[in-house]
């Protein structure tokens, strides 16, 4: 029990899905067919994720994301409106070119090492690259796993679903850059350190000297990193990494083995000391089998049959607005990959609006829960291992706003470009 009550609130509830899903299996609640299933169907996303942390964590140590960090720093020449532009770009072209995963991964310690180099709170960058991971994550099939399966489901291709995705995209990354302005980046909410100002001269210094520090900040030197071997082979292990899912076609999980494989190499060479255990994300390896037991349990006992009820049948835009509301109110329950799974059998074969609309709710509706997306747990992850904490009342209340809002936004115009 002292063992028990030392874990993060999240590692138990990590053991108890676990728990809970092997129970199911050993009880018959879930025949062990359709338990194999599932565990094959995950089987190559958990190595995926195993992997891809651990090559974050290693790059991270290289200093990688420092010298990132820094070169995106001196790109925003010192003003906090065009370093937020920068951020936005730089989010919502990373997820969509690459996947939302791998941006939670690999960016997330980039904003996280700008905040330090620009004078601001971490939270609104990280706050940056959570939203667009799953807002962003619309456009084509590697930006999500759910993107994948519903191209095939309504048989298009990666331009032809661009095609029919674009306009709901750019109205999500619309929305969220304003609600990341108006929550996070705004004068008086990013945590500027304009108190410098104050520092050196009698008396307090002038308002316009304050808030000129607010709206500026001082552009950063260049990063050198301590070991420039280890730092070299990193960055071209992650360099190769997107390549390889960019270029090569190669899966996922190949990819990012792959890259790991090369990291911990360097590191086994120059510095031993860094390969630990703890580099394996044992909660998320935990975590997600039992939830997707825990959720194929509940399918195979009446979900199935209460998404057909919620979602309807109606292919015209009442009924979009409907799939998107499930699948973003769902996800946040449970999460969005096996709420996408199980919503797709719920929506008739010929309404592929109707499924698109549910995989706007299952991509850009999952940001108000820690759980509710692969790539919020990933973000946690790395938060919690940068010793960052968002305020989880403030997370909850900010992300309903958003979510609401983009889903909204991303299903009207999906609809009026029908």
């Amino acid at each position: 029990m002292s063992v028990l009550r030392r874990l993060h609130v999240l590692d138990r509830v990590a053991i108890g899905l676990l728990v809970t899903g092997l129970v199911c299996v050993a009880s018959g609640l879930l025949p062990t067919a359709d338990a194999g299933d599932a565990m094959s169907r995950i089987a190559p996303l958990l190595a995926f994720l195993g992997t891809v942390i651990v090559l974050a964590e290693l790059t991270s140590r290289a200093e990688v994301f420092d010298v990132v960090a820094a070169r995106v720093a001196r790109a925003g020449r010192g003003s906090y409106p065009l370093l937020f532009l920068l951020c936005v770009a730089f989010a919502s072209v990373t997820t969509i070119a690459l996947n939302l995963d791998t941006t939670a991964v690999l960016l997330t310690p980039v904003m996280l090492a700008l905040a330090g180099r620009v004078g601001i709170a971490a939270v609104p960058l990280a706050m940056t690259t959570v939203w667009l991971a799953n807002t962003a994550s619309l456009l084509l099939p590697v930006s999500n796993l759910t993107n994948l399966l519903a191209a095939d489901r309504v048989a298009l291709s990666s331009l032809g679903l661009a095609g029919r995705m674009w306009a709901p995209q750019l109205a999500a990354i619309a929305v969220t850059t304003a609600c990341l302005w108006g929550f996070f980046w705004r004068r008086g909410r990013r945590g500027t350190e304009s108190a410098g100002l104050l520092r050196g001269g009698p008396g307090a210094a002038r308002v316009e000297d304050v808030r000129a520090a607010d709206l500026r900040y001082v552009p950063p030197g260049v990063h050198r990193p301590a070991d420039p071997v280890v730092f070299r082979v990193c960055a071209l292990a992650c360099a190769g990494f997107l390549l390889a899912i960019l270029v090569a076609d190669v899966e996922l999980w190949i990819a990012s083995a792959t890259a790991g494989a090369v990291a911990v190499a360097v590191f086994a060479v120059r510095d031993r000391r860094a390969l630990r255990w703890s580099l394996v994300p044992w909660r998320l390896l935990v975590m997600v089998p039992g939830m997707f037991l825990v959720v194929e349990t509940v399918n195979a006992h009446g979900l199935h049959d209460l998404l057909a009820s919620a979602v309807g049948h109606d292919g015209g835009t009442l009924g979009l607005f409907r799939a998107a509301a499930v699948g973003a109110g769902l996800s946040n329950v449970l999460n969005n990959l096996p709420v996408y799974l199980a919503g797709e059998g719920a929506v008739p074969v010929g309404n592929h609006d109707q499924l698109l609309a549910l995989l706007i709710g299952t991509n850009a509706g999952p940001v108000i829960t820690p759980w509710a997306s692969l790539a919020t747990l990933l973000w946690y992850e790395r938060c919690v291992a940068y010793g960052v904490r968002v305020p989880v009342a403030r997370l909850v209340g900010t992300g309903a706003v958003l979510a609401t809002a983009a889903v909204a936004a991303a299903v009207t115009a999906l609809a009026v470009t029908r």
